[in-house]
């Protein structure tokens, strides 16, 4: 029986448990879909599932968490979710070391991602790296020198609570995967001849998806919407480049599968709103993720592989 490590990505909508090599390589993989109808009790009933498949053939020297919510990284517990009820305060560390029988130490999912692909992703050869999550959250992460930044407890890199606005517009609610899909759902009123609201059908959510295929037809409104997705989301990033001036920043997430346009549209926007001395853009680079939805589990198995050093 060869020792590995395990990754564990707890997110809202997905769960991932995978078994993985010191190089970031994964070996095996076990993943659950999230009904948040049964609470932090159902997805910690799949994790004790998917844990125990996964020790039938691995002996973990450690175990990694990226959790989707703020979390005491120092003591292992949860501080809240803002997705699924009853993970307020509820002490993960020793829960699943007790189930695992190895060390465990978590983060928060977009610090997790971060550093994976700052060590095995998009973020190779570059420091700072500053990751972006574009999901049912918008989530971030900052790397410096191949180690997770942290500041004052709980220590998040929370840019989709940056506000847009004095009024309380935050980026999280233009750019998250939700924000966009009721933005393509309103064109079924104001713009149903258009090809992005024939696209969509009548079954709610995952509107986005259908972004891609409208844009390489050049329909009007999916250009639209493109780009004001695009420039809300340079607005925000600007101030993480002022404040940390990243080397790389890398755009991660559901949303990220919109690929090439987002990138360029987010990279031709934020050259406005970035001082002259930080120009050209180019050297602060925008890169769509490269470890895909992969990023988060990959970077626990990192953090888990640093933890027993």
């Amino acid at each position: 029986m060869s020792q590995q490590y395990i990754g564990i990505e707890i997110g809202g909508t997905k769960l991932q448990l995978v078994a993985g090599e010191a190089d970031g390589k994964i070996i095996e993989r076990r993943k659950f879909a999230v009904d948040r109808t049964k609470g932090a009790v159902g997805i910690r009933h799949q994790i004790e599932l998917g844990l125990r498949d996964l020790l039938l053939t691995q002996k973990p020297k450690a175990v990694g968490v990226g959790f989707g919510g703020p979390v005491d990284w120092k003591a292992g517990k949860i501080c809240r979710s803002h997705h699924i009820e009853g993970w307020s305060n509820f002490e993960l560390g020793k829960w699943l070391q007790a189930l695992a029988g190895a060390p465990v130490i978590i983060d928060n999912d977009g610090n997790v991602a971060a550093l994976g692909e700052a060590r095995h992703g998009a973020g190779v050869g570059f420091n700072p790296v500053f990751y972006v999550t574009l999901g049912s959250g918008v989530g971030a992460g900052l790397v410096v020198d191949g180690r997770i930044y942290h500041g004052a407890m709980p220590g998040e890199a929370e840019l989709g609570h940056v506000r847009l606005s004095r009024n309380g517009t935050t980026l999280e609610s233009r750019c998250s995967g939700w924000a966009v899909d009721a933005k393509i759902r309103a064109l079924k009123t104001s713009e149903p001849s258009s090809l992005l609201a024939r696209l969509i059908g009548n079954a709610p959510g995952g509107e986005a998806k259908h972004l891609p295929a409208a844009l390489q037809q050049g329909d009007a409104a999916a250009v639209r919407i493109l780009n004001e997705v695009a420039e809300d989301l340079a607005f925000g990033l600007s101030h993480a480049v002022h404040l940390f001036h990243p080397q790389i920043i890398v755009l991660g997430g559901g949303l990220s599968n919109v690929g090439e346009p987002l990138r360029v549209g987010v990279k031709n926007a934020l050259t406005g709103f970035i001082m002259e001395a930080f120009r050209p853009v180019p050297e602060i680079a925008l890169s769509i993720s490269k470890l895909g939805e992969d990023a988060v589990t990959v970077g626990a198995v990192v953090m888990a592989r640093c933890a027993i050093k």
